[in-house]
């Protein structure tokens, strides 16, 4: 069984096409479309996707660029799922991780929240003061990005947005990021969660910055030759690309190399000064630079970058995907199929295994529909047109629980019988009656009096220890006194004595003195 990583692209009618454009599935080896999705004309940050997983199946949403209208489509069917009527034209939408909540903005800078499962709009209101150019949310959805025209990017709190008491009141962002000069054109949030995360916001006054969610700060300013129109973040985080309209992608480096006072390498973090930090692309070192540029030869409207994180796929207004190796920069394939409308939006993804016309990746067996009618697709409801407090209150969503497979073992067995039998003795033993309760009554005693035999048996034998022991050292003292008492006797003897003899003599001395 191999999981097949898989892309997913957006397309529209370019300048000099005609005719609606396709939402398509291709693999991202062999560049073969897997499926395809018609009726759909998407512009760029109008499209979102919730994938397949927990035993659930994703869906897609297309908010169309000339009508205020979103549709709505799912992996097992190659037809529109549901269409959605908007009380607005969305010039931008994002989905939530989880698939919980969408947002959508507006040309006039409003903002709609809705809860995809029921439909119903928590909130609306006015962000900005011009059109609304991209929309995010952080990964843990704690919070919601705006950046406009009017050169602002503004942080939503998701969950004071959806918080009943505040309904009445005015939503206030959490912070704005006024640095920028020029419309704003991208937005990429960082891994981890909110408000620890980093985020790069890209303009077209020729600046990427990077900024820090929890003190409310710019961190670094990148500044490029050219207007940006799109950035993609590796998911480490140690480098991002930058691209602009006349066909260049910049690769950034977040680290360097340096020479520390022993003249050994090093690596540290590029940027973090704040404000007065700004680098410059090209006067750093023109060299490296130019090893960093990819030159794609149009304009790029959408980047993003492979799950295992060493691919880079770059689209263009002519339809083209090209596909680059990060390392070396190489251009490994370019997908064609979809030569003459522009790229809007790109997503790479593993191959849904409920996806139409294709077997299940599970190891049970059974045909592709059988796969798909196993995996019951998440509920999308219509979202509303106006705020409804009544809905609300009534607020009633259908969700689906995930599969969840039986473990083949386990590590121990523990029957529901004795579960019952543990609670009722440990949490409520009246529970189970005065005959149980005499019972486990009279086996405690038992077992205690069966300690307490033991108990005595070791503290005999212990005795019996030490009596011997007491015994032994007795008799060792005693004897050892004995001994000591007649060497002492001998010695006395010896010197009483000597003693004798001595006076004896001095007696005869003094005799023959006299005479």
């Amino acid at each position: 069984m191999h999981l097949n990583e898989a892309v997913l692209c957006a397309t529209a009618p370019s300048a000099s096409g005609s005719g609606p454009g396709t939402l398509a599935l291709n693999d991202i080896q062999t560049g073969t479309t897997l499926a395809s999705w018609k009726q759909t004309s998407a512009a760029a940050h109008c499209t979102a996707t919730v994938q397949s997983r927990n035993g659930q199946g994703g869906f897609m949403l297309a908010a169309q660029q000339d009508k205020s209208i979103m549709n709505v489509y799912n992996f097992q069917k190659d037809q529109l799922a549901l269409k959605i009527v908007l009380p607005e034209r969305l010039s931008a939408i994002a989905v939530d991780p989880k698939g919980k909540y969408c947002a959508g903005a507006t040309a006039q800078g409003r903002i709609f929240l809705w809860e995809i499962a029921s439909g119903i709009m928590f909130n609306s209101w006015d962000a900005h003061y011009r059109q609304i150019n991209v929309l995010r949310f952080t990964q843990d959805a704690a919070a919601l990005l705006a950046g406009s025209e009017d050169s602002g990017v503004s942080v939503w709190s998701t969950p004071r947005l959806v918080d009943e008491t505040l309904q009445n009141e005015l939503p206030t962002p959490y912070c704005s990021f006024t640095d920028h000069t020029l419309p704003v054109t991208d937005i990429v949030c960082g891994v981890g969660p909110f408000p620890s995360c980093r985020i790069l916001t890209a303009s077209v006054d020729h600046t990427v910055k990077l900024w820090d969610p929890a003190s409310k700060t710019l961190l670094t300013t990148f500044y490029f030759p050219q207007p940006i129109t799109c950035i993609s973040w590796d998911p480490t985080e140690r480098l991002f690309f930058a691209a602009s309209a006349d066909g260049s992608i910049h690769q950034v480096n977040l680290f360097r190399q340096r020479e520390d006072k022993y003249s050994r390498a090093a690596m540290e973090a590029v940027g973090g000064a704040g404000v007065s930090d700004v680098i410059r692309i090209n006067d750093i070192d023109p060299k490296d630079a130019k090893k960093r540029l990819i030159a794609v030869g149009e304009p790029v409207t959408a980047m993003t970058i492979s799950l295992s994180g060493s691919m880079l796929l770059a689209g263009t207004t002519s339809g083209l995907i090209h596909i680059y190796d990060i390392a070396s920069h190489q251009q490994l394939r370019t997908l064609s199929s979809h030569k003459g409308m522009a790229i809007t939006y790109l997503s790479t993804m593993l191959r849904p295994p409920d996806l139409i016309g294709h077997v299940s990746l599970s190891l049970s067996a059974g045909t592709a529909g059988d796969a798909r009618e196993n995996i019951p697709v998440r509920p999308v409801a219509p979202f509303q047109r106006i705020r409804d407090a009544k809905a609300r209150e009534a607020h009633e969503v259908s969700l689906m629980l995930p599969q969840h497979s039986t473990p083949p073992g386990t590590f121990f067995s523990y029957s529901r019988e004795e579960l019952i039998k543990d609670h009722a003795f440990f949490v409520q033993p009246s529970a189970a009656g005065p005959e149980a309760a005499g019972v486990s009554l009279q086996t405690r005693v038992s077992e205690l009096e069966g300690e307490v035999s033991r108990l005595r048996e070791q503290l005999s034998k212990a005795k019996g220890i030490n009596d011997v022991m007491w015994e032994t050292v007795v008799q060792r003292i005693v004897a050892e006194g004995k001994e000591k008492g007649q060497e002492k006797g001998r010695d006395n003897g010896v010197a009483g004595g000597q003693d004798a003899d001595a006076q004896t003599e001095s007696g005869r001395r003094r005799k023959r003195n006299r005479t």
